[in-house]
């Protein structure tokens, strides 16, 4: 972006996106100084930041839907947005497979003549012709610490981080009926609302006094849920056992759960325990 003239000054985005000025002689200052805040060309850069930090946002957030619901992103929408930095850097490196589940690589390219460019898992640069792929959610990918080496040997850098994203996969369930894991419960929090306020922070809807991660799995969607409290604010409280249960409230047992909806209530429930008060807290 070139610069526009903003009072004596000249005002311009850089290549970060960050509002720069420059005095009339040429030297860039270290801030944009007090009296230009209100000149029409500094109101305007400084909306554009704005929308451009909240498109960014807006593009993670929707490439980790896809991720976590391991949908198929059809190859003209990914050749579509492909130009946008943004949506760029949300998909660039991010492990690919077929239909059938079988990893085809890392996404580097999406070009409307060449197809989708992609590194395979022997190194090489191909080109795809498929009509559409899958972004999978790393809990199902079996070679998983394998890719992981890969990409780092390639020096590859993920934007929501797929590859790194923490994973449980579920043992074998003694109980048949049960219906709630207790790993994390009895996390002290001094505060409800510091529960909350922690819980929000992570991305999580907070309902019914439970903090909620929805996953849509196998062609329905599971909510995994752990309890919160429902009391005033400012009173203690502990984190609940996890539970799942169907859209419409209907408990589930562990049996009954996805890969996918597995991992992520675990990760929501160790995320919220992780902020409980400790001995160390206390002194």
């Amino acid at each position: 972006m070139g610069w526009i003239s903003a009072g004596d000054y000249d005002v311009a985005l850089d290549d970060a996106g960050k509002l720069v000025c420059r005095n009339r002689t040429g030297r860039i200052l270290k801030a944009v100084p007090a009296k230009i805040a209100e000149e029409p060309a500094v109101v305007q850069l400084r909306q554009l930041t704005e929308w451009l930090a909240r498109h960014e946002r807006e593009c993670l957030a929707a490439v980790e839907r896809w991720m976590i619901r391991s949908l198929p992103v059809p190859a003209a929408t990914l050749v579509h947005i492909w130009p946008d930095p943004a949506w760029r850097a949300a998909l660039r490196d991010l492990v690919v497979t077929d239909d059938a589940g079988t990893v085809a690589g890392f996404l580097r390219d999406a070009d409307p003549e060449r197809g989708l460019g992609l590194v395979d898992l022997d190194g090489d640069t191909v080109r795809t012709d498929a009509g559409r792929l899958r972004v999978p959610h790393p809990v199902l990918l079996e070679d998983l610490d394998e890719l992981r080496d890969f990409a780092t040997e390639l020096g590859l850098r993920q934007g929501i981080g797929q590859l790194h994203r923490e994973v449980w996969r579920r043992d074998a369930v003694p109980d048949r009926d049960a219906t709630a894991v207790d790993r994390y419960a009895g996390g002290s929090f001094k505060q409800l609302r510091f529960l909350t306020g922690r819980a929000a922070s992570l991305g999580y809807r907070v309902r019914g006094a439970q903090a909620v991660c929805p996953v849509f799995e196998d062609g329905r969607t599971v909510e995994a849920r752990v309890w919160l409290g429902d009391y005033d604010g400012f009173e203690e409280t502990e984190t609940g056992p996890l539970t799942w249960s169907t859209a419409d409230g209907r408990p589930l047992r562990l049996r009954e759960i996805g890969p996918v909806a597995w991992s992520e209530g675990m990760r929501m429930a160790a995320a919220l325990y992780a902020g409980r008060e400790t001995g160390e807290d206390a002194r």
